[in-house]
């Protein structure tokens, strides 16, 4: 049985370095002057990160000595990066309707549709990595998938900004936590059919942590999506859209725990539904190595000196 433990988070220590002018520059290219000669910046891009991101290089040979099993090299952290900023490019795409440009293949749909039928709504939960906005690419031709995004206020607030910055078309409705009628807004979409969208792989400090085994180490995520899910007794999907190179993702759709037919105690079924959760993160890590990107010490250096 796992201990819950209140920590800060690493990440909300961390800022986002370049991210938000990355965006804008990488978008102004995108959009001027195509996705080929785009991508011919996204090598000086990542050697610079390369020469000054000490911090994300320590993380991510931590990360990928434990994925890949051996001593990691200078290339593999450049391979690292230049997959994030392949999908930062492709993102100012994504978001402004240009899907032509891509190949998506979609595994577990039939599931998915088959939750849309029942017109309950549901939960759809992701991690940072590979590229939600794929995700989003991929399902446009679902027209009755309507996702709200569920996020605190300030990453809410980083995100309405930056989408405002590179995209007029309208996106998923952002929900905000941590005022009044949040829970409220979460129970009409899902009245509604709809479903919430959560990245479950990050909380903030507030928030309780659960300590579980992940790529042979002990890491903390947060319980409270599938608290909630529990709560709202609907069903649980991992989404993932996993960046396979040139322009070619992986859109997968998971059923992790229907809590809408959940039987016993609720603890025990959000307990199952977290650790289906990271044996699945665990797999798509293996598949796709390089499209994990939390760059910051997820292990808190195995909690030993916390």
């Amino acid at each position: 049985m796992s201990d819950p433990q209140r920590s800060t988070a690493a990440w909300t220590q961390q800022k986002e370095r370049g991210s938000a002018w990355l965006l804008r520059l990488m978008a102004w290219i995108a959009l001027h002057l195509g996705r080929r000669i785009a991508r011919c910046f996204l090598h000086p891009i990542t050697l610079y990160f390369v020469c000054t991101s000490r911090q994300a290089r320590r993380a991510s040979k931590d990360y990928l000595e434990r994925v890949l099993g051996r001593p990691i090299r200078l290339l593999d952290f450049y391979r690292h990066l230049y997959s994030f900023a392949s999908t930062i490019l492709d993102r100012v795409y994504f978001l402004n309707g240009h899907f032509k440009y891509f190949n998506f293949r979609v595994f577990g749909a039939q599931a998915l549709e088959a939750e849309l039928a029942k017109t309950q709504g549901g939960f759809l939960i992701g991690a940072h990595m590979g590229s939600f906005e794929a995700v989003s690419a991929a399902g446009h031709q679902h027209t009755d998938l309507r996702v709200s995004l569920l996020m605190y206020e300030e990453n809410a607030k980083k995100i309405g900004h930056l989408l405002k910055a590179i995209t007029q078309i309208e996106q998923h409705e952002i929900i905000a936590l941590g005022h009044a009628d949040s829970m409220m807004k979460v129970q009409q979409r899902l009245e509604e059919g709809g479903f919430i969208g959560i990245l479950a792989d990050r909380t903030i400090d507030q928030d309780m942590m659960y300590s579980r085994s992940f790529l042979g180490s002990v890491a903390q995520f947060p319980q409270g999506p599938f608290k909630l899910a529990a709560l709202m007794r609907r069903p649980v999907f991992l989404m993932l859209g996993l960046y396979r190179g040139a322009n070619c993702y992986d859109i997968y759709f998971e059923l992790i725990h229907d809590f809408s037919a959940a039987l016993g105690k609720r603890s025990e079924a959000i307990d199952l539904a977290m650790t289906q959760y990271i044996r699945r993160l665990e797999h798509y890590c293996m598949s796709a190595p390089y499209n994990w990107f939390n760059f910051y010490d997820f292990w808190q250096s195995e909690l030993v000196h916390s």
